[in-house]
């Protein structure tokens, strides 16, 4: 019998978050650091409000844009929030999750043979999305260096005739690095010279702790060359309830909905309705965790340059990423070690690209006391090394 997967499918690697952890399934006691989930409940208003409309018969399909009543309130919110101007109505489109409106934007934009420029360490589906969209993904590695920002230099040595477009993530998952306006006009000035489209997965936005979040369209001309993507599953604790958001210029925004009405026809009903609620009134939850992340992140990043695990400091998202250069050993020995000797959880740094190698991603997504076991267990596995 033939294979009958396709060569496209057996190409892309399985998820190296996932396959580490369904070792951690098997064992009793473990802390993990390892899923980028918030560890805090979707605030009670929007599960309520959720609940009513269920109660009420709002179960059938909304437009494939998504609901009106969300859509307008969004476009409200990231003007006030970040000057960010997207018409309701024709440029933008409610997605299942943002890992959905990644794939519809990259797949509205690559043509087979396309390099898709992609800086990394980056979220492990940024690559494989690329290869099944038929294009070539080509890593821009951000160093510990340079606080793991996008370099220009670094990005104008990856850039070809054949490039089409750079996918960028700031605040960023694995590394917790932010972009500012000033590091975000370099990268523009590259963008627009080589007529290249930047999408930008911005769903870590409102977890920024220094300063506020710079949305990468808002800087230059990129607007008319920007796919913005964001969502509510960071910020509102929502992340099972799988509602993000794609916002483009119209013709992109178009292409991109053509997709999203074939694959997905619209994000669930019920979690639109509890996004509508968490713009109207769970601002004063978002604000209390993105405080306690805050404190969080102070207390872990202090705790890991005592072991011995140097760490720049975070300036956005819930991870740390320390590096394991100075233990001897490399990140997946390391990660596997520390979870079958010491019970803690970790993600290699390795798979999330080039940059990532000899790094740890920990989420501190957990309470303050699970980080303070964490690091004591930590501690007990470095000093027998």
């Amino acid at each position: 019998m033939r294979n009958f997967v396709s060569g496209r499918a057996q190409e892309i690697p399985p998820s190296g978050i996932r396959k580490f952890f369904d070792l951690v399934l098997t064992m009793d006691d473990v802390i993990s650091l390892g899923v980028g989930e918030p560890d805090f409940r979707t605030p009670w208003n929007i599960c309520e409000s959720s609940i009513y409309s269920i109660e009420q018969g709002t179960t059938s399909y909304t437009s494939n844009r998504g609901l009106q009543s969300l859509r307008d309130a969004l476009s409200r919110h990231l003007a006030r929030t970040y000057n960010l101007r997207y018409n309701s109505n024709s440029e933008m489109v409610i997605t299942t999750g943002v890992s959905e409106g990644l794939d519809i934007a990259v797949r509205a934009v690559t043509d087979p043979g396309d390099e898709v420029l992609i800086a990394q360490p980056s979220y492990v589906s940024y690559g494989p999305c690329v290869t099944l969209a038929g294009g070539i993904p080509v890593p821009v590695r951000c160093t510990e260096k340079d606080h793991f920002k996008l370099n220009p230099d670094s990005l104008a040595e990856k850039i070809t005739k054949k490039s089409k477009s750079l996918i960028i993530n700031f605040p960023n998952n694995p590394t917790g690095a932010v972009m500012t306006e000033s590091d975000l006009k370099a990268i523009a000035d590259l963008v627009i010279d080589h007529d290249l489209l930047l999408i930008s997965d911005e769903v870590y936005s409102e977890l920024s702790y220094e300063k506020r979040h710079c949305s990468a369209a808002t800087v230059s001309d990129l607007w008319d060359r920007t796919i913005t993507l964001n969502g509510f599953s960071k910020a509102y604790a929502m992340t099972g309830w799988r509602i993000g958001y794609l916002c483009a210029p119209r013709e992109i925004c178009d292409a991109a909905l053509k997709i999203h009405q074939y694959v997905m026809l619209c994000a669930p009903t019920m979690g639109q309705v509890g996004a509508v609620e968490a713009l109207r009134s769970a601002e004063e939850d978002k604000n209390s965790m993105v405080n306690e992340y805050l404190l969080r992140r102070n207390l872990f990043i202090a705790g890991l340059n005592r072991v011995g695990l140097p760490c720049h400091v975070p300036e956005g998202a819930f991870y740390a990423f320390p590096s394991v250069e100075k233990t001897g050993l490399s990140d997946v020995e390391f990660a596997e070690q520390l979870l079958r000797e010491q019970k803690v959880a970790v993600v290699p740094g390795s798979v999330f690209g080039e940059g990532g190698e000899g790094h740890l991603r920990c989420a501190y997504a957990v309470s303050r006391k699970d980080l303070t076991e964490a690091l004591r267990r930590m501690e007990i596995f470095i000093n027998g090394l």
